[in-house]
């Protein structure tokens, strides 16, 4: 029976650990946790669950934090996951199938549906969202880029059916939060690339990631929380290029 390592990366996540660690009960042989300066109980939490941990002190982005997990990894597979994310029985299930009949196949993706304040967003982009997490290990790694990682994998990628469920929004705090973070790191990498931003860009870009949001992929469909996902998208979309602009006046100095 292949073997399998789950690895995460983490950073105060106490508050999600325990039940996402509790989702991989009988398919797990390894877990793989490399902890970005935890204060709250995430390493005693990881700990509880025998899993392998690593503490570096600088900071590389996501994608070479993931790698560095990655390194530690020693199942014949390995799976990718997120603290706020939890499998199901179903998708266990699924996983230990795929991994005993993949002879042609390097590579899954997994659907996820996710959380936002409240229910289950099922329209506005988010559904179905396949994200490419389970691989046989020396088959992919992931891009170097400070946010959006993405895994590349090297051969053929199927896709799973049964989802993962992802926890990413338990309240508005955290959007503002998750919002402001990410847009400074999108500006950030956009500008070590070289990007261009002002404000008229970053207003018409706001106003179209509302529109596609809301009213192309059908968010109206998820109710309040799919008018507010598709506000939050849109002021996320505004201050990453405002953010852009800013660095970008900055470095004109």
């Amino acid at each position: 029976m292949p073997t399998l390592s789950v690895i995460l990366i983490t950073r105060n996540e106490e508050s999600n650990l325990d039940d996402c660690l509790a989702s991989l009960e009988g398919i797990a042989q390894q877990i793989v946790v490399v902890d970005s300066n935890s204060t709250d109980r995430t390493l005693d939490i990881a700990h509880n669950y025998g899993a392998l941990m690593a503490y570096p002190t600088d900071w590389p982005g996501f994608g070479p934090q993931k790698n560095r997990a990655l390194d530690l990894a020693t199942g014949e597979w390995v799976l990718s996951l997120d603290a706020d994310e939890r499998l199901t029985p179903a998708l266990k299930s699924e996983i230990l199938t795929a991994m005993n009949h993949s002879a042609h196949v390097n590579c899954f993706a997994i659907p996820r549906l996710s959380w936002y304040c409240g229910r289950f967003i099922r329209h506005s982009g988010w559904s179905p969202d396949y994200v490419e997490r389970l691989f046989k290990r020396g088959t992919a790694r992931f891009s170097d880029d400070l946010v959006h990682e993405r895994l590349i994998p090297n051969g053929t990628v199927a896709k799973l059916e049964n989802p993962m469920l992802h926890y990413s929004f338990m309240n508005y705090t955290q959007v503002l939060d998750k919002l402001n973070r990410y847009s400074t790191a999108s500006a950030e990498q956009a500008f070590a690339k070289g990007k261009k931003s002002n404000p008229a860009k970053a207003v018409l870009h706001g106003m179209w990631a509302f529109i596609r949001t809301y009213i192309l992929r059908a968010g109206f469909l998820d109710g309040p929380q799919g008018f507010a996902l598709a506000l939050s998208n849109a002021h996320g979309t505004y201050y990453r290029y405002m953010k852009l602009w800013q660095l970008n006046q900055d470095a004109g100095k």
